[in-house]
């Protein structure tokens, strides 16, 4: 077998476009005559505006509010869970992967008013009667009845003593 000196290099350039949107601040709003909610556009703009923009919601774990995911968020949180588990071969992963996916929705907001349709059992179950409080919290959005968000707050010296506890 001959050599014949040429050497071939291959380079593989992978551009993966990864934005995470980070949510801050806290808006009112009221459900219309239609059970709609108006999307707050100073959380539109905080989003990627290179893809549609779409939000899982789900029942939050520990509160009484509504989490909404961008999609993108979802993917990445629901592998990692999935990654923890084996639902094809334990019953008990079965169970908790098959109650981790129930009571979702995909939303999107109106490319025009903005306007976004959250299922009905959704704002049940949290108890959202007329008007609710979007929540920026980084990665997702917390959506509250008005009256359970004001009541979860915790005082100033509770902040800074939980601070304390756990991030010293």
């Amino acid at each position: 077998m001959e050599y014949s000196g040429k050497v071939f290099i291959f380079l593989h350039l992978t551009f993966n476009h990864t934005y995470v949107a980070k949510f801050i601040g806290e808006y009112n709003a009221k459900l219309d005559d239609k059970g709609r909610l108006v999307f707050p556009s100073a959380l539109k703009a905080l989003a990627d505006t290179d893809i549609p923009l779409r939000f899982v919601v789900k029942k939050d774990l520990f509160s009484p509010c509504l989490e909404m995911y961008s999609y993108d968020e979802w993917e990445k949180q629901s592998e990692a869970v999935k990654a923890r588990l084996n639902p094809s071969f334990n019953r008990e992963h079965a169970v908790l992967w098959r109650a981790y996916m129930s009571n979702r929705a995909v939303v999107e907001p109106d490319e025009k008013t903005g306007r976004i349709l959250i299922p009905k059992y959704l704002l049940n179950m949290i108890g959202v009667n007329k008007e609710v409080i979007f929540a920026g919290a980084d990665f997702k959005i917390e959506l509250w009845p008005k009256e359970s968000y004001h009541a979860s707050l915790i005082s100033e010296d509770d902040y800074v003593s939980l601070a304390e506890k756990l991030l010293s």
